[in-house]
């Protein structure tokens, strides 16, 4: 006999599942290589692999701020760097081996030997970082003015600062003489021209774009992947005029992204405990490739050029204060982890 109510039921069952076939990510081949609770007192923000000296570098807070630095490939602790306040990331000059903190004072030190060089006092409240490899300088971040301060990276001298008209997160240059910064509190990537320190532009990232805190560069075809937590979503974007290519959703919580030219995809870390794999097909073709499981917090990550992993920070939280972000409360003690995620 038929039976009309079981047939549609089936029915739906079966479009139900058509549909996620086709909108969810596939099964990739990325997963989590390697899992390494480092303990360690304090705070974190963001990671940095430096692919010439084969260190990790972390800034951790606390009673006793720091930069540890671990073996890229075996990630264990090498050695610590003292005397750091307040600080958030790394930058490392490649030419010169120079490596600097944001912080204040930004630490400058050596990035194979570890040894501190000197100490620059800047203003504002440093926290993101990044290295111009056109003009040779270090960009230190800051949420309150100056937005940027500039800093020489062969001999530490400030060379100037950067009003981008709101409160900076990620940056990535194109090695030509412009730098892509997302300002949080605007809705929008600063452009700025590296030879005169001057913000020429303001991509408005319009409703999608709220809160963009993630950006990454693919610098052979001139695009940016710009991550908002607002909307969790990727917005693609031609970098030479700001216009939108496309959408795509991530996790929630995204803090850092990077773009691997080997393999033409773009990762974002998220608070939730994922990590977005976006795969460029071409310059206007992009998708959602895998969503990487990896653990709640892991929002930061970092990519080493040299072997293609990522590598991603997060700790156990006392409660209070979470949610999906992955922002909790106090670091528990002897939870800090590494992780690594490749194929």
């Amino acid at each position: 006999m038929f039976h009309f109510r079981a047939f549609i039921a089936a029915s739906i069952v079966a479009s139900a599942s058509l549909v996620w076939a086709e909108t969810a990510p596939a099964a990739g081949p990325y997963k989590v290589v390697n899992e390494a609770k480092v303990g360690g007192e304090g705070g974190f923000d963001y990671v940095y692999a430096d692919a010439d000296s084969r260190h990790l570098f972390v800034v951790r807070g606390g009673n006793t701020g720091r930069i540890s630095a671990y073996d890229l490939d075996t990630v264990k602790l090498v050695k610590e760097i003292p005397n750091v306040k307040g600080g958030h990331g790394v930058a490392v000059d490649p030419k010169s081996g120079h490596a600097f903190s944001s912080s204040n004072p930004v630490v400058m030190f050596d990035s194979k030997t570890l040894e501190t060089i000197k100490t620059i006092d800047v203003t504002g409240r440093p926290d993101g970082i990044l290295f111009e490899p056109a003009t040779e300088k270090i960009y230190v971040l800051s949420h309150a003015a100056p937005n940027v301060t500039v800093i020489n990276a062969a001999d530490g001298a400030i060379a100037g600062t950067i009003d981008l008209g709101g409160a900076p997160e990620q940056g990535a240059s194109d090695g030509k003489g412009h730098v892509y910064i997302c300002v949080e509190d605007k809705g929008q990537v600063a452009v700025v021209d590296a030879n005169t320190m001057k913000t020429t532009a303001h991509y408005d990232l319009g409703e999608k774009g709220g809160t963009p805190a993630g950006l990454s560069m693919d610098t052979a075809n001139n695009i940016l992947f710009v991550y908002c937590r607002k909307a969790q979503a990727c917005l693609v974007l031609n970098a030479a005029d700001g216009k939108i290519i496309t959408t795509l959703p991530t996790g929630n919580g995204c803090d850092a992204a990077e773009f691997n030219p080997k393999t033409m995809e773009a990762f974002s870390s998220q608070g939730d405990g994922t990590l977005t794999v976006i795969k460029e097909n071409n310059p206007t073709t992009f998708v959602v490739e895998q969503t990487v499981q990896t653990k709640k917090g892991a929002k930061c990550s970092t990519l080493d050029s040299k072997t293609s992993q990522i590598y991603l920070i997060t700790a156990e939280r006392a409660a209070g204060g979470g949610g999906g972000g992955g922002r909790g409360g106090a670091v528990v003690p002897g939870s800090f982890t590494i992780l690594v995620v490749g194929k």
